[in-house]
């Protein structure tokens, strides 16, 4: 019986010298020593191949859009796709207001039309309580001397009798019909005026040699105004005109 060469094993066992060696495949998609991705045979094969085939053939200028417009980019002198001189645009921020200075700032605004609001009102109150005033003094006035007319009737009638030619009584009623007039007090006695209804009071109609038709002929009673008020109109007889 022939001996066979036996070659002892990695273990110390003999093994028989026509039996193949063990071969390890590494599966693993990751290098551990380069951390890069592996690839398959068939697939690197496939990929060298498309890639030669694409260096080998030009790109068609129709099929990509993409690269004519990213040449058509580059090939302007000063601009790029970012904007002019390589500046990229950047769109204006809004800085945004607080809500609180928002709502005090509205706050102020109301306050301050308030207070003018106020102001107006406070003017036009010391206007018309100044009108209202002045009114109310010339009322007042008025009426003093409406009640004082009757003396006023008296004082004329005596002097135009001859009792107050001189004397203590005399000076009295001169200072007070000055006191009336220095108050405004106007006295209405005048004649061969024009008929004024707003003044004149007309008791009776006669004819008068001297005074034409429709004219004050005589005055039975005067009247008084006090400024543009009139306190009592004057009592007269009307000439209708020279007789026929």
């Amino acid at each position: 019986m022939a001996e066979q060469d036996q070659n002892p094993g990695p273990d110390g066992a003999d093994r028989p010298e026509s039996e193949e060696p063990i071969r390890f495949t590494d599966k693993r998609r990751i290098d551990p020593e380069t951390g890069r991705p592996r690839h398959a045979e068939g697939e690197t094969g496939v990929e060298e191949g498309a890639a030669a085939a694409s260096a080998a053939t030009p790109a068609d200028p129709v099929r990509d859009p993409l690269a004519q417009a990213e040449q058509i980019l580059r090939d302007l002198p000063g601009e790029s796709a970012e904007g002019v001189d390589g500046e990229v645009l950047e769109e204006p921020e809004l800085q945004e207001v607080p809500l609180e200075a928002a709502s005090a700032g509205d706050r102020e605004a109301e306050l301050q039309a308030d207070l003018q609001r106020l102001q107006a009102e406070y003017v036009n109150y010391r206007r018309r309580v100044e009108r209202d005033r002045s009114v109310e003094r010339t009322r007042t006035v008025g009426q003093v001397i409406t009640s004082l007319t009757p003396v006023l009737d008296d004082i004329h009638a005596a002097r135009q009798a001859g009792d107050l030619v001189d004397g203590p009584f005399a000076a009295i009623a001169a200072k007070l019909e000055s006191l009336l007039e220095q108050q405004g007090l106007e006295r209405i006695d005048e004649e061969a005026v024009p008929f004024d209804p707003s003044v004149h009071e007309a008791l009776m109609q006669q004819p008068h040699p001297e005074i034409p038709a429709d004219h004050v002929a005589a005055v039975l009673r005067a009247g008084y105004r006090h400024g543009d008020r009139v306190l009592r109109a004057a009592q007269v007889m009307v000439s209708t005109g020279p007789a026929e």
